[in-house]
């Protein structure tokens, strides 16, 4: 599985730590960035990763500023992508079964490394349920975008 990675100067050391454990279990990585820690804006880095998961290039994502808060919120403007701030694995767990969630957002400064990394296997072990009332809620998710996001 190929899995987009970005951040901001906030995200950054977590980002670092999270495409390495990526790595090291056998994923593939594609880094959007940002690779400094000098002061940058996270939408920027959020449009180019959720385009990639948008198009296909990769399968899910996992973003980080500082609080993961203003990642998602970008992050979430490109139709298709339904990213979730998680702080937790049962969090991450339903994000994945209830929602279809293709992006997973994560506060730098908010959770620990470890914590981080539980959150991040879960999110990716995790299979949509396929439930109709899941899949139902989804699609109304999408009109929403097709209405608003043109």
């Amino acid at each position: 599985m190929k899995i987009a990675v970005a951040c901001d100067h906030g995200g950054l050391a977590l980002k670092n730590a999270v495409a390495a454990h990526l790595l090291k279990e056998g994923y593939e990585i594609k880094d959007f960035g940002t690779m400094s820690s000098d002061s940058c804006d996270y939408p920027d880095f959020a449009l180019a990763a959720a385009e990639a998961v948008k198009r296909g290039e990769c399968e899910r994502g996992i973003f980080v500023c500082t609080t993961g808060i203003g990642i998602s919120i970008a992050a979430n403007k490109v139709p298709g992508i339904r990213c979730a701030l998680c702080t937790d694995a049962t969090c991450a767990r339903l994000t994945r079964e209830h929602n279809d969630a293709n992006v997973l957002a994560l506060g730098g400064g908010i959770v620990g490394l470890n914590l981080a990394l539980d959150i991040v296997d879960t999110f990716l072990a995790t299979a949509f349920s396929g439930l109709e009332k899941h899949q139902r809620r989804i699609d109304k998710i999408s009109a929403i975008e097709r209405k608003y996001l043109k």
